[in-house]
């Protein structure tokens, strides 16, 4: 069982065989246990992220708060790097609040290992970004990848230098680890070769040459399969002379590579250099479809590709992928810039991207076409699989004003795909395309209700209202009858989220109207299932709930899951509250299954802090205890709280007091405790009944607190403020404020954020 807010800390595959590098790794991890931040520096194909992944694996077993391996070699855009970690701790977006402040007081007390790999391209935002984790979470230790240093306080550069090619005799040369490597690659390459007498200087010459560089061992020895050792250390001999104008010396190391790149360029034939170059257009990775719709023509046929692909393959230009059953090819970073170069050079890098730009949003129009369909999971998934390639299309919109006018008009149609993925980065493309246009640009409305739905659902209501003031202007303006439907639809959700729910209903009836009217089939089931909830919350309990069934019935029929899942929430939640608890845990539980597909972490906590209530109701205390400290968990991943939803509130206050009532507040906390150590998966399983139904009694925990002070830590670490506290407990706010305070001390803490995180984590105050 992982623990609750644990990072998925899987490494990247590796997929040849890791040779050398016992020095470098034995000091890397004496060093991961003394430094809060070490930087892996040399050159471009020396080996920094193979010998990251080898010493995270390594020391993983010290760090009991998880690792994270975060790839940043496909991120262009440095407002996206704070966001990319979030993401990859698996941190959600429902917050106000600056991401950086979130991702802070996730990691604050915890000891985990995060690893930047390729911070060159963004070394300024990499350093300060390090600087304000190290200085405010000092358990937490940063191992980077750079061609340079990142230049912070306590920053242990570590210089990673190319494999040794040491000694004269055979023996000894064939224990060097460049020329181990070389025969590694190369029997993958000619299964027969082996190292003899006769070859071993000649391999020897071939790895100096190479300047004892990894990855320009690799190249050369894909060369195998038409040349001798002897024949390629000759060739390489003549380039180097070459490339040095006769000098006595040889290239370096950079001058090394791109040599043997250079060579790599020209033994291609004429197709294969023109994918290479137009190839380099995608960030991440691509699949056949994507290459042919995006590198052909002018000299490279679409049949052509393929093959084209194949033949580079065997060159190790490219490198394949499974991935969900499909193919998918990639470039190193070195090979995907030497092709951008060429690309460049032709002057045709602006023509390709637009080529790819076409291509992504010809994707995103297919999702929303079968958003409302059995397709839509897929669609889910096919977008995940191309996120880095969306950036970049955005990234190529925001260039000119004619290009952000088509990336104005290519974001609607995925606008779900930011609420299941990522609002803030969302939020930042938007604003982006929106700077570079004019007022005038078609699309304009509907980009800015957008906006404010994003913003809403964040809580960051001034922004809200400034864009639907901006959105209510322009669709006015234009005559845009659709964007001020949705404008009703986001003013609807501000009511519902505010427990205005009569407003709520009648923006929502009005909304529906507008859709139908325009034939918005997707807008009208969207609008439909949230007028039902607050209806149902408004007095109007049984038409609410046949309008969510219906919703649900419409949405079922035609294979759709996301806004169903939501359907069924708000079916659950409106009979939660009414007081119809069989229902309303019957709903709960088949929501929870449909995620499962889906993976949208903010239905997964009100799913779970509707089925705490649940429990409550039907005499499950420890359940709901559990339950509770389970959905709290995911709230704190998110950034969020339920107490952002007013509806919720008094319920949720009132089943605490009924469980803590029941258990007495030590076991209450125990269990709550023993619910925030669940993952997200195993609070899901535990709520389906996967687990057994009853799980051991937790064990009460030792604390210094007295029970008023554990009562207080626990409404503290569910997020309420001293405000909230105050109120709930009957008591003043000055006397919460000193409870808390006395708290802290107690602990040894100095912010309300580490209360949350000894109780999530089981952390021990320190002594």
């Amino acid at each position: 069982m992982r623990a609750a807010g644990a990072t998925h800390d899987v490494l990247p595959a590796e997929v040849t065989t890791y040779v050398g590098r016992r020095a470098e790794l034995s000091e890397l991890r004496r060093l991961l246990g003394v430094s809060p931040v070490v930087t892996l520096t040399g050159p471009g194909g020396v080996g920094k992220t193979r010998l990251a992944q080898r010493a995270a694996a390594a020391v993983r077993a010290a760090f009991p708060g998880g690792l994270a391996f975060v790839e940043l070699a496909d991120l262009r855009e440095p407002q996206l790097l704070v966001d990319t970690v979030a993401q990859r701790l698996g941190l959600g977006d429902r917050a106000a609040r600056p991401r950086i402040d979130v991702l802070v007081d996730h990691l604050r007390g915890r000891r985990l290992l995060l690893v930047l790999d390729n911070c060159e391209h963004l070394v300024a935002a990499c350093a300060q970004f390090v600087s304000t984790l190290t200085t405010s979470c000092p358990d937490l230790v940063v191992l980077a990848t750079s061609r340079q240093s990142l230049a912070v306080a306590g920053e242990h550069v570590l210089p990673v230098p190319p494999l040794t090619v040491e000694g004269s005799s055979p023996a000894l040369l064939a224990q060097s680890d460049a020329v181990r490597l070389f025969v590694d690659r190369a029997t993958a390459v000619v299964p027969s070769f082996r190292l003899t007498e006769d070859n071993t200087a000649d391999v020897a010459r071939l790895c100096r040459a190479l300047d004892g560089l990894p990855l320009a061992i690799e190249l050369a020895a894909v060369r195998l399969r038409s040349l001798s050792v002897g024949q390629l250390a000759d060739r390489l001999d003549k380039r180097f002379t070459l490339l040095t104008t006769g000098g006595s010396r040889g290239p370096s190391r950079h001058g090394t590579l791109r040599s043997l790149v250079d060579w790599s360029h020209e033994l291609c034939t004429e197709q294969e250099r023109l994918l290479w170059a137009r190839a380099s257009v995608f960030s991440g990775t691509f699949d056949l479809d994507a290459a042919e719709a995006v590198c052909s023509g002018d000299g490279l046929d679409t049949a052509s590709v393929l093959d084209v692909i194949d033949r580079l393959l065997d060159k190790s230009i490219l490198h394949r992928d499974d991935v969900e059953g499909v193919a998918r090819y990639r470039m190193l970073e070195t090979m995907r810039q030497y092709g951008a170069q060429r690309l460049r050079a032709a002057g045709d890098t602006e023509h390709y991207r637009r080529r790819h730009r076409d291509w992504f949003f010809e994707l995103t129009r297919r999702f929303e076409a079968e958003w409302i369909s059995p397709a839509q999971v897929t669609w889910i998934s096919r977008l995940r699989r191309e996120h880095a390639n969306l950036r970049v299309a955005l990234e190529f919109c925001a260039t000119a004003p004619d290009e952000a006018a088509v990336g104005l008009r290519g974001l609607p149609p995925f606008k779900e795909y930011w609420i299941i993925t990522g609002l803030t980065e969302g939020r930042l493309w938007l604003d982006k395309l929106l700077g570079v246009t004019g007022e005038d640009t078609p699309s304009r409305a509907h980009v800015l209700w957008i906006y404010a739905f994003y913003a809403l659902v964040q809580g960051d209501l001034p922004a809200m209202e400034r864009a639907l003031a901006a959105a209510t202007e322009t669709a006015d303006r234009d005559g845009d009858e659709s964007a001020l439907a949705y404008v009703d639809h986001v003013r609807a959700y501000a009511a519902l989220i505010g427990n205005d729910m009569a407003t709520a209903a009648t923006l929502f009836e009005t909304a529906i109207r507008s859709f139908r009217e325009q034939g918005d089939r997707p807008g009208e089931l969207w609008s439909t299932f949230n007028h039902g909830l607050a209806l149902s919350l408004s007095g109007h309990y049984e038409r609410g709930r046949r309008i969510l069934r219906d919703s649900i019935a419409t949405l079922a029929a035609n294979g759709e899951l996301f806004w169903r899942s939501w359907a069924l929430w708000s079916l659950s939640a409106a009979e939660y509250l009414h007081g119809d608890i069989a229902d309303a845990t019957g709903d709960a539980l088949e929501m929870l299954r449909l995620q499962r597909q889906v993976h949208d972490k903010v239905i997964l906590a009100f799913g779970l802090t509707v089925l705490a209530g649940c429990a409550t109701r039907s005499d499950e205390p420890r359940r709901a205890a559990r339950l509770l400290g389970a959905a709290t968990t995911v709230w704190q991943t998110l950034g969020a709280t339920p107490n952002n939803y007013a509806a919720f509130v008094e319920p949720r206050n009132r089943d605490v007091d009924t469980v803590t009532g029941q258990l007495g507040v030590e076991d209450a906390a125990a269990e709550f405790l023993a619910g925030t150590g669940l993952s997200t998966e195993d609070a899901v399983a535990y709520a389906l009944g996967e687990v057994p139904a009853e799980p051991d009694a937790a064990v009460p925990f030792r604390s210094p607190l007295t029970k008023r002070e554990t009562q207080i830590a626990e409404l503290v670490a569910m997020g309420m403020t001293n405000r909230e506290i105050a109120e709930r407990l009957v008591i003043s706010r000055r006397t919460a404020e000193t409870h808390v305070d006395h708290i802290l001390g107690k602990l040894g803490y100095t912010n309300r954020a580490q209360i949350a995180a000894w109780f999530t984590d089981r952390h021990t105050p320190p002594a």
